[in-house]
Order: structure tokens, then sequence, then C-alpha cells
């Protein structure tokens, strides 16, 4: 007989995902989280757990404010309609939310700003002066993402004011090297402004004691993360600056008029306003959930780009606040696709309604969840294995053993399936039930991909025994219509069973399959009994074959979205990181004669300027060494503004023929990468490099 699955005591289980930006589209990169979260929570209750899923669009900051601004509408009308795009984003994908909020809400509100007022109540905050970059063109202070410059720890360009994406350091804004403002480019100047300052550094002690203990559920992060903690414990433990000055959208600071509560200490604080609304709605208590003695389980999923934030802020935040601390926090990798960051030229960087347009969502599900693990590595989605693999699996494994026996139950046997399979069916099932407790453990452990295997194998033996019985040739014989019921009824249960074991991934398919078979929704449980003597309706096909057209208008799609004005290719990955862009192929090659024609030197700009009746052209003033300069017309205004540029070293072809514009002469040009308007970069040497220094 096939043992049980084993049912643990039932589970209390609050679970959140990051909360999107009110900012823009959910993507493909996005959906990996939430597809990962949904398909773990849906894994619990359908164990039979008390399990709660929570979630809001983060909607405070100065991105939010500005695009308001840009459209002409308050923030508040900007974020309900991207809640709005979001949450129907997320249901077409089959994320199934027990609350979907925002953090625009009057529980976020008192739950923050009380959370402040204990913080300082326990002398964990400071107010003191700073000095802060102001944008004099925009006339405000400058948000962190707001500034870009060189890392002051590993040197890489173009880093944010708060970390660095190459090295993950974090730092002052006004540590950043050659900084430049991201909204207006000019560069900022220093003022002075009061801030109110979350003590991390006296948290190092509770901290440690929360990372390394070894609870009774596990310790709180993957190893990946531990390790990424201990340096940032071996670097020092920086306070944490947790106020903006107005202008800024978002809740203002107790007690301090004109000062703003910084959008990351609000937006953890979402996860608990959320619930708390779910709680009001629903009867719930939320004291059992978040108390600091609670016994009931919370969990956290979280990109690898926001660990900083959620393993050593917040549980800080909570643990000196009065609240509980999350069991574990789930971290993952980013998305790639076809091996390379999203690219809006090469059509990769796919919204969530875009591929609704074109694809089943299910199969991404699928396919997303084949790949991953519990570890934090990137996901790569490769367009031909993603066809092969959904074609092969869903269509060529999984749904083909219900389109290959459903019929005969139909049209011979009056849709009712047989008082029992035969003697190698029922080995077969038995194989399967037994698989229940693995594939449960591997589900509960987040290791995914291995459930989808070890499904699929299954599946294949399902597919081996009905080949090998061959009900199409048994029903053609009188004499062996009844071991040819017993064969297809052990088909459809092993369809059954796998439907079970692909419901957390496949929640539609899943339905559609339930209503076929006439039977109630499937709990995890039911993999313990069979179908017997029962009458299923007629079967209807589940599942099309990906066809390479699909994919290509899916990117062709993506790629017409680039704005035309700019026709430049223009990537981004999940949360803002580095940009990749397309590189065109080399050209023919030349010999070192050829090149050593070319006079390359390194240029200092000592004036720019705008060219009146030109869109793209700045006028430079360079310094090529020796007190020669020289007027060069570029047509880099799509990137740069003339401040942008003054002081800045480049590359310039000093022996470029002079050439005569109706704006002037130029006499020379500077070098750039990239292929135009936005998305270009000025060639700039090391510092050290003195103007007139040959390029050799």
């Amino acid at each position: 007989m096939p043992s049980h699955p084993a049912q643990p005591m039932t589970r209390k289980i609050l679970v959140t995902s990051a909360l999107p930006y009110a900012n823009g589209s959910i993507h493909l990169g996005h959906l990996v989280e939430y597809v990962q979260t949904d398909i773990w929570v849906r894994f619990q209750k359908m164990r039979g757990h008390e399990c709660y899923y929570v979630c809001a669009d983060d909607t405070h900051g100065t991105p939010v404010m500005l695009r308001a601004e840009q459209e002409g509408i308050a923030p508040e009308k900007l974020i309900a309609r991207m809640q709005q795009e979001h949450l129907r984003d997320f249901t077409d994908f089959h994320i199934a939310f027990d609350n979907y909020y925002s953090t625009n809400s009057e529980e976020n509100r008192e739950l923050s700003q009380d959370i402040y007022r204990r913080l300082r109540q326990r002398c964990l905050i400071e107010v003191r002066p700073i000095e802060q970059f102001y944008d004099p063109v925009k006339q405000m202070f400058l948000p962190d993402r707001y500034i870009k410059g060189e890392c002051p720890r590993c040197h890489a360009p173009d880093q944010y004011g708060d970390a660095c994406e190459r090295c993950g350091a974090t730092y002052d804004p006004t540590e950043l090297i050659n900084p430049v403002s991201a909204i207006s480019g000019a560069a900022p100047v220093r003022r002075q402004s009061e801030h109110h300052f979350f003590k991390l550094s006296q948290c190092r002690d509770f901290l440690l004691d929360w990372v390394r203990h070894e609870r009774s559920r596990g310790a709180p992060l993957q190893d990946e993360a531990h390790n990424k903690l201990e340096e940032w414990f071996d670097a020092g433990l920086r306070d944490w600056d947790i106020s903006r000055d107005a202008p800024y959208f978002g809740f203002e600071i107790p007690d301090a008029p004109g000062k703003f509560l910084y959008v990351w200490l609000d937006a953890p604080v979402g996860y608990m306003a959320s619930f708390r609304n779910l709680c009001d709605r629903n009867g719930l208590d939320f004291d059992e959930f978040w108390a600091q003695d609670s016994t009931t389980e919370l969990y956290h999923f979280i990109g690898k780009d926001i660990l900083y934030f959620h393993a050593l802020f917040w549980p800080a935040t909570l643990h000196f606040s009065g609240y509980r601390t999350p069991d574990r926090i789930f971290v993952h990798g980013f998305l790639t696709v076809d091996g390379q960051k999203m690219s809006k030229s090469r059509g990769t960087f796919i919204t969530a309604r875009s591929f609704l347009n074109h694809i089943d969502p299910e199969y991404l599900r699928y396919y997303l969840a084949a790949k991953l693990n519990e570890r934090i590595e990137d996901l790569d989605l490769n367009f031909d294995d993603f066809t092969a693999r959904v074609n092969s699996d869903l269509v060529g494994k999984y749904i083909n053993i219900a389109s290959r026996t459903a019929g005969f139950i139909s049209d011979r046997f009056g849709g009712t399936l047989a008082a029992r399979p035969d003697a190698d069916g029922a080995a077969l099932l038995a194989r399967m039930q037994g698989a229940a407790d693995d594939i449960a453990r591997a589900y509960e452990e987040r290791r995914y991909g291995e459930a989808v295997r070890t499904i699929m194998e299954l599946a294949d033996q399902a597919n081996a025994y009905i080949n090998d019985r061959q009900p199409w040739r048994l029903v053609k014989d009188p004499a062996s219509l009844e071991h040819a019921q017993e064969v297809c009824s052990a088909g459809i249960n092993a369809f059954r069973l796998l439907t079970l074991y692909l419901k957390p991934i496949l929640p539609r398919m899943a339905a559609a399959v339930e209503e076929f078979l006439a039977i109630p929704p499937l709990a995890w449980r039911d993999a313990a009994e069979l179908l017997t003597g029962h009458t299923i309706k007629a079967y209807t096909h589940l599942a099309k074959r990906v066809e390479r057209a699909q994919i290509d208008a899916l990117i062709g799609e993506n790629r017409a979205q680039l704005p035309a004005k700019e026709g430049a290719p223009h990537s981004e990955t999940r949360h803002g990181a580095a940009q990749q862009h397309d590189n065109p192929p080399a050209v023919e090659t030349i010999s070192i004669e050829d090149f050593t024609r070319i006079d390359l030197r390194i240029a200092k700009v000592l004036a720019a300027e705008d060219v009146e009746g030109a869109d793209k052209l700045l006028r430079l003033t360079l310094d090529i060494g020796d007190g020669e300069t020289r007027q060069v017309f570029a047509g880099i205004k799509g990137k740069y503004t003339a401040a942008d540029l003054i002081g800045r070293h480049t590359v310039v072809v000093a022996n470029l023929a002079p050439r005569k514009m109706r704006f002037g002469v130029s006499e020379g040009m500077v070098l750039a990468a990239g292929p135009g308007g936005k998305d270009l970069w000025l060639i700039q040497p090391d510092s050290g490099a003195q103007a007139g220094m040959r390029v050799k």
C-alpha cells in the first residue's frame, strides 16, 4: 500500500514579497519573486495551513513626486492608477494575494510614526546637522538615488548616492566622486540640514545574535546572504539617515514639521499595514502575528539587491520598537533573458502585460519553477529552452496523458472510471503516491526545480505505462475492453496526481482539470486517494504548444515600445541596476599604420554652451595642451548639459580636418560610446591624465 503523505500540525504563517515601486510597470524581472512566493503560499494552503500572503505598492519618495509633477497630477492619483495596473497584472499571472494594499495608507502612517516614536523613546534616534547635496536648478535637496557619480570605494562610474551596485559598498552621497544631479544634470552644491538618524551602530550585538543564532526553525538567512552580512559587520555598521527634507511625498516625522520619513523606513512597515488592513476586514488578530512573543511564522521573499535593508535595518527597527523579527528572509537572484540583462532594444525588457498578450502566463510560471531553487542564483529565460521545455514537459508529457486516455473513457465507458486499475497500473500509482512527501519537502524548501524534475519523471513513467498497454488497440478487441478501461483509468488517476503536484505552479490549469474530473479542489492529502468508479466529464484540450511566432511577436511588441524620438537601445534590470546596451559588430580590420595616423589627445573642457537652433549640439571649448584650444561641436546634448561637462577630461581626435557647419567651424571630434541620444557616454581617462597627452 502507498504511504500516506505526512500531514504536519496546522501552522500559522504570514508571507510577504517585496513591494513593487509605484513608478513603473511590472516586468518579468519582478515576476521571478512573486511567482516564487505564490507557489510557496499555494503549497502551504494545499497542506491545510493557515497562511496569509500580503503585499502593497511602495508609493513614497521623490521619483513618484517628480513623475506626478511631470504628468501634472497629484501623487495620490498617480499611485492609485499604478496600483490598479499592478494588481491587474499580478492577478492575470495568478498571483493570489490575500491582501494587496498601498503604503500610502492610514494604517501605514500610524504604524510608521509609532515605530519612530518607540525608537526615539529607546534613545535610538539622533537629530544632527549634515551636509547634503542640493540641486541649485531644481531647488531641492537630492535623495540618494538622484545623485550619481564615481564609487568612493571601487571607483566604478555612474553609481547612485547610497550604494555601489558593483562592489556593494554603502556610503554617504557626499562621498561620491564627481557627483551630478540625476534630475537636472547640474553639479550639486552642499548645504546643511538637520536630519534624523536611527542608531544602527548600537544594534550590532542584537543583529549579530539574530543572524548567527541557530533557531529551532533554522538560521534566518541563506549561507550566501549570511556571508554578505558578515562582510558588512566587519566593515562596521553606520547610523541610518531616516529623514528627508520637503518637498517630499511621504509621511511627516512626528514633531518635526517639514521633515519626512525616508521611504525605506515606511516601505517595509507596509507589510504590517497591509496585514493590519486584512485583520480589520477579516477579524484576525494582528498582535498574534507581530507581537514580540509571537509563535506564528513570518517569511519575507526579496531580491538580493535589497538584502541590506531587510537583513539589517528592518530586523533592528522591528526588535527595538517592540515587534517580532522575521523567521526567514528568502533571497533570490535576478532574471536575465537569453543570457543577458533585459534590453529594450532587443525587445527582451518584457513587461508583464506584453507577455500576457502573446503567451499563457502559466507557461512562464512553470519555466521559472523548473529553474528556481533555494539558493541566491540568477535565472536565465532562454526562449529556445522555454519553448522546448513547455512543449516537451507540459504538452508532450503531462497533458499528453489525459489526451491519450480520456477520450476512450468518454466514448467507450460512458465517462466512468474502472473500479480498480490493473496490477501494473496500481504499482505505477503507488509509486506516484509515494513521491508526495519528497515533492512536498522540495516545495517547502523552495527547491522547485527538484520538485518539477520529480514530477516529470513520474509523467515519463505514466506515459511509458500507456505506451506499453496501448489502450487504442485494447479497445478494438471486445475481450480486452475491461482491461482498456483499467489502463485508461490508471492514466486518468496518474494525470490527477500529477495535477495535484503541479497545482501550486499551475493553478488555472489545475482548476480546469478539477472541472474536467468533476472533483472538489485538490488538497495535498488527496494524494492518498484514487478515483475509482467515478464519472468524469468530456475532455477538452487543456494546453497548446508555444510557437516561435509568439516569441517573435512578444519581442517585437516590446522593441516597438522604444520612444521613437530616441530610437536608441536602452536597457535596465530589475531594481535599476547597471544598464546594458546593444553593441554593433566589429568593422573590418586596419593596420597599425592606419591607427597611428589618428592623433588622439586628452582634452579638458574649458567651456560648454548650447547651440541656438540645434537640438542635439553643444559647443565645446577644449584645451588640448600647450595652451592650444579647439572649438568642437558635439552631438551629445541628449545625454549631457553644458554644466555637466565643464572641467571634465575626455578624448578628442585632434587631427581631424576642420568641418564648416552653419553654426561655425568644428575643429575636432570628441569620442563617446553608445548609439546616441540619452544612451551615450563620453570617453573619460583615469585621474592623472592631463590635457595634451597622446592616447596610444
